[in-house]
């Protein structure tokens, strides 16, 4: 791979700017006005695709957005990498919390990126470690030194849950066909402590609607006599967690797997500062269900968040209302062999019991997605562990996320392969949140490392 590293060192300029170009287009998957912002995000991903030297490019309308595909057959009798990621992010919301324009590239250096990180919506999760696979096969197409084949499936939902990719994969099982899936849609403990993310958490997300009276109402006239829903809509949402902030809906911890004080100890030996922690966060002190680390809340067990909630009057000034309604989003980060559909299900039917007779109330699911964990043992991850520690130059470890990514556990299922979460990001690059930034050396440092997991993976 020396003639591919050249070309990694010589056209790292070219690469920024592909990534600036890209990150400019706001390519929001879960707001209609950005529909054909989306399309034109598609539109310049296989445009990349192709000047990277991939074959049969396609954008693959669904009933969604879009899915972008495109190939390099070496020879049909060597292994074949799928890659896999997505062109979608996050809304900006809210605008006013951005330093620079959140679809407005900006290079500025920071504490953690002391050479430099780029700060636009979509710069880490995920158009940033996209790119670094297009630009590390573009440099080995180059200089022939690609040694097997490659695939890409880059799509535009992801954001929103992979809602259509399940239906695209099953119908295309022989062209995704491949020995192996590799994504970048991770992080690392830090730029001097690599790791690879082993496990993921499954998730289930719905909205909730708690209607009390056809109008909303003058809280004067009507308060004390009339349930209020936000009133109502709070003491329910409360009644989610007990005293030691264990969730408790009835059979919500049936599956979790228990892990052994061994396997416990094992996890938490990853390096991790709590004060640092704090101190990043500003805030006093961590906080989740008792008897457990920090590790373990955000590793192996499940969680249940409100992430947005509403109603009644938020304008300017005072209005003295009892509204009609009000409503609540609300995910939950599954583990082991939890089943997001049965959990959905779990969950409407004991949010619906907590209700009084005054009120009623609606649960409409959005997606959801299986917990996924990758075998260390695997000659797939040692390919990825060899690569890391190549440019790293450290031992790496293996780590279990909090985060969530659909589409892992369906690979699995679909293809029947195993998939190799290799990411770059720092949990610190503040994704989904305004300021979301990606650091220059995380972006290199992947384009440099991506080539050697084929090199050996592949051999």
């Amino acid at each position: 791979m020396i003639k591919t590293q050249k070309y990694i060192q010589e056209n790292k300029d070219l690469f920024l700017d592909d990534l600036k170009a890209l990150l400019r287009i706001p390519s929001v998957s879960a707001d209609p006005t950005f529909k054909k912002d989306v399309k034109d995000a598609a539109k310049a991903v296989a445009k990349l695709l192709k000047g990277a030297g991939l074959k049969k490019v396609k954008i693959n309308k669904t009933k969604g957005h879009p899915i972008v595909y495109g190939e390099r057959i070496v020879d049909k009798n060597l292994p074949t990498v799928l890659i896999y990621g997505h062109y979608d992010v996050q809304p900006a919301d809210p605008i006013d919390l951005w330093d620079t324009p959140p679809f407005e590239p900006t290079i500025k250096k920071t504490k953690n990126h002391p050479q430099g990180a780029v700060f636009a919506r979509g710069a880490a999760d995920d158009k940033g470690q996209v790119l670094m696979h297009v630009q590390a096969v573009k440099a080995m197409i180059a200089t022939k030194e690609l040694p097997c084949n490659v695939k890409f499936m880059i799509e535009g939902e992801e954001e929103v849950g992979s809602i259509h990719l399940g239906i695209f994969c099953k119908a295309n099982r022989k062209q995704l066909a491949c020995d192996v899936v590799l994504i970048s849609d991770t992080s690392i403990i830090g730029n001097k402590t690599p790791s690879i993310t082993v496990g993921l958490r499954g998730l289930s997300y719905v909205e909730v609607e708690v209607v009390g009276p056809n109008r909303d109402l003058h809280s004067g006239v009507y308060g004390g006599a009339v349930a209020n829903p936000i009133n109502i809509l709070a003491k329910m949402i409360a009644q989610l967690h007990d005293k030691n902030n264990k969730i408790t809906i009835p059979g919500f911890y049936d599956d979790v797997k228990n892990y052994a004080k061994a396997e416990r100890a094992a996890l938490n030996k990853a390096p991790f500062s709590e004060t640092k922690y704090k101190k990043d966060l500003q805030i006093k002190e961590v906080f989740g269900e008792k008897g457990y680390t920090t590790i373990e809340r955000t590793g192996i067990r499940p969680t249940l968040d409100v992430n947005g909630i509403w109603g009644g009057y938020i304008g300017e000034g005072a209005k003295t209302v009892l509204p009609s309604a009000a409503f609540a989003k609300i995910s939950m980060r599954l583990v082991s062999n939890q089943d997001p559909a049965k959990i959905t299900k779990d969950f409407t039917k004991y949010f619906k019991s907590l209700a009084p007779k005054s009120v009623k109330v609606k649960v409409t699911p959005h997606h959801g997605g299986h917990p996924a964990v990758t075998p260390i043992d695997s000659k797939e991850y040692r390919a990825a562990e060899a690569a890391m520690k190549k440019t790293f130059k450290k031992d790496v470890i293996p780590q279990m996320g909090g985060g969530s990514i659909p589409i892992v556990a369906l690979f699995e299922q679909v293809l029947k392969v195993n998939v190799v979460l290799m990411g770059f990001g720092l949990d610190s690059d503040v994704i989904h949140s305004p300021n979301e930034h990606y650091g220059l050396f995380n972006y290199y440092r992947g384009i440099e490392t991506i080539p050697y997991f084929f090199e050996q993976y592949c051999s």
